[in-house]
C-alpha cells in the first residue's frame, strides 16, 4: 500500500520488496506465535534448525542464520533459561557444545510449527502452487548471495 507516497524509485529495489513483503508475515507471526507462545522469530528458526538436524553446534548456528555468535549466545541462553534447550559437551572436543531440544521444547516447536504452516498457507493462498515453488526458489537463489 502506496499512502498516496511515490515507491517508484523503491519498488525498483530488491531490498525494499522484501520488506514491504515480509511486513504481514512478521504481523501473523508476531500475532499467532510471537505473543501466544512466547517465541520470537529467531527462536523458532533456532528450535526448527535443531529439531531437524543431529549434532547441532553453537558455530552451525551462527553460520545457519547469519547472526553474530554473541548475539546467539544471548538467544540460546535465554532457551535455556526457558528450558528449551540444552547444551552438552562434545565426548570427542570438551570445546564443542551440542545443542538440543528438551522434551519441552519439542512440545514447543510442535505447536509453533504446525501454526507456522497454517500462517503460511494463509499468506500465500493466492499463489498457485508453481508461483510459491518458484518464489522460494528464486528467493533462497538471492540468498546464495550471503555465501559467496
Amino acid at each position: 500500500m502506496s499512502h498516496g507516497l511515490d515507491q517508484s524509485d523503491l519498488l525498483r529495489l530488491l531490498g525494499y520488496n522484501i520488506a514491504q513483503a515480509a511486513i504481514p508475515a512478521y504481523k501473523l507471526f508476531d500475532s499467532l506465535i510471537g505473543l501466544p507462545l512466547g517465541l520470537r522469530q529467531v527462536e523458532f528458526s533456532i528450535l526448527s534448525l535443531v529439531q531437524g538436524n543431529d549434532k547441532v553446534t553453537h558455530k552451525r548456528l551462527s553460520s545457519a542464520l547469519g547472526v553474530a555468535a554473541p548475539n546467539l549466545t544471548i538467544v540460546l541462553d535465554r532457551l535455556e533459561q526457558r528450558q528449551l534447550v540444552k547444551r552438552t559437551r562434545s565426548p570427542h572436543d570438551a570445546r564443542m557444545q551440542y545443542i538440543q531440544l528438551t522434551t519441552k521444547g519439542r512440545t514447543l516447536h510442535g505447536k509453533a510449527k504446525q501454526i507456522a504452516d497454517t500462517m503460511e498457507n494463509e499468506l500465500l493462498s493466492h499463489f498457485s502452487a508453481g508461483e510459491r515453488a518458484m518464489l522460494f526458489e528464486l528467493l533462497q537463489k538471492v540468498a546464495t548471495q550471503r555465501r559467496a
